[in-house]
């Protein structure tokens, strides 16, 4: 497949300049005014818009088993919304259940993987401990390209990872070059303020906020920095929602600790507002965790973003329908945890980031693709214009608008956290790897087209870092 991209302006994270585009075989083959097409050649006229490079969510739940049910969105479905939003790539979880072997429960993942329609890779969630998890975390960095383990604080009695098995796979992602990750949330302080609430009579989604205090995040934020401090090993850290959290990170990076912190698009602009809607439906249907937030920790978030504290932005994409969220009808610690949002993000971002002047043009594909590419080690395969990078290439009409609704998502679930959102900053068309896979409302995504994406390890730096670390660590007491 070859197409010509012509007339837009090329904006990636560090450069703004008018260029038309030439892409062969999945690839970017060239770049420069008034490229010759090729015979054949597919046009694609970006006159007045923007071409970047395609979004990367790193941070998506296709098809997820979670709490008694499974995610409505499969990876074809989930993969195909995001195209229509400007997404290319996605990079999911691999959750094994504790004793399962992660190998296994990798190529479980990799299996249902096979339908998507957009590039995807997977870090894999360390839920227990022992040699066998230490043997399959080196098999899946050096033979599967899995470079990042995720590491879930909260979920007591499930999937928490407590502070032994953090030591422990803290210290092997350090020996293997890989990104621990975690999801921090002191897991007991939250199950007791369940308990307590329940009793209490609080049953409605409204008790999941208050469950989930911003200092059960901050705490956890805190203790896995700590770890990671001592340990010698950078630290990502998901879905940052409240100001807590941000100056834990805020305070390691300023003590040369290196530390990457995501936040999500809907932390950014929905508040906590949601789970006092006397619609029980509407109200279940934003329980996620961490929850939203109320306006002063989105203030602070937005202001992490500017600075730099927070490098990457993401969806946490993990439906459920209204059926599933009914679950936990007469309590609130059984509706199941997760939102919508992957075919969304880019615009909303757009909207309240580079409309409102928060963030440039620049800024915004640095922390919508191109940091993640970096942090996660396939820049600039992905996350870049750049000739020899893949063809994930979408072309954004900064004028056109739309209001964002469940009536018309591609997403396959029956809700919106968006829902009624103006929004101004759209794709008109996105390519896969060269392919047109969106062209101004025409969902053209391709079942399987989609490819597994190797991420390699880390290991020079790594064992810089570590050696670093040890110089600080004290030593031998003389007596």
């Amino acid at each position: 497949m070859t197409s010509l991209i012509r007339g837009g302006t090329v904006v990636t994270a560090d450069q703004t300049y008018r260029a038309d585009i030439l892409c062969v075989d999945g690839k970017i083959a060239a770049i420069g005014p008034d490229l010759d097409a090729p015979t054949g050649a597919q046009i694609i006229d970006a006159g007045g818009q923007v071409v970047m490079p395609g979004g990367i969510d790193p941070h998506t739940h296709m098809q997820l088993p979670f709490m008694g049910t499974v995610a409505s969105e499969d990876f074809y479905t989930g993969t195909a919304a995001a195209l229509a939003g400007g997404t290319t790539s996605i990079i999911d979880f691999v959750i094994p259940d504790p004793q399962q072997s992660i190998m296994e429960a990798y190529k479980t993942w990799r299996g249902w993987a096979e339908k998507s329609a957009a590039d995807y890779g997977f870090h894999v969630a360390i839920t227990w401990w022992d040699d066998s998890v230490g043997k399959d975390m080196g098999d899946l960095v050096r033979k599967e390209g899995v470079n990042s383990f995720k590491h879930f604080m909260a979920y007591k009695g499930a999937i928490m990872a407590d502070d032994e098995i953090l030591y422990n796979s803290f210290t092997r992602s350090l020996e293997l070059g890989a990104m621990p990750t975690v999801h921090a949330e002191n897991g007991e302080l939250v199950f007791q303020l369940q308990k307590k609430l329940i009793e209490e009579g609080i049953t409605g989604p409204e008790g999941h906020p208050l469950s989930r205090p911003p200092a059960a995040e901050g705490e956890a934020a805190n203790r896995a920095l700590r770890l990671a401090e001592v340990i010698g090993v950078p630290l990502y850290i998901v879905h940052v929602s409240t100001s807590d959290a941000l100056e834990e990170i805020k305070r390691a990076k300023a003590a040369g600790q290196r530390v990457y912190g995501e936040v999500l698009a809907g932390h950014l602009t929905v508040d906590d507002s949601v789970y006092l809607d006397p619609d029980w439906n509407k109200a279940a249907a934003h329980v996620m965790s961490p929850p939203f937030r109320s306006p002063e920790h989105q203030a602070a978030l937005w202001k992490g973003l500017q600075g730099g504290a927070l490098q990457t932005t993401a969806t946490d994409h993990c439906c459920f329908c209204a059926d599933q969220k009914a679950m936990g009808k007469d309590n609130f610690t059984q509706i199941p945890n997760g939102t919508a949002g992957v075919e969304d993000r880019m615009s909303v971002l757009w909207t309240h980031g580079v409309n409102t002047g928060r963030l440039t043009m620049n800024e915004f594909v640095a922390v919508t693709s191109a940091n993640a590419a970096k942090i996660f080690n396939i820049y600039p395969q992905k996350g870049a214009v750049q000739v020899g990078a893949d063809a994930d290439l979408v072309v954004w009409d900064p004028e056109l608008s739309k209001t964002i609704s469940v009536k018309t998502h591609h997403q396959n679930v029956d809700y919106n956290i968006f829902e009624g959102m103006e929004v101004t900053g759209l794709a008109t068309h996105t390519l896969s790897r060269g392919v047109l896979a969106y062209k101004d409302g025409d969902l053209r995504a391709v079942k399987g087209a989609g490819q597994y994406v190797k991420r390699p390890a880390f290991a020079a730096p790594f064992d810089a870092l570590s050696k670093q670390a040890a110089l600080h660590r004290p030593g031998p007491v003389k007596r």
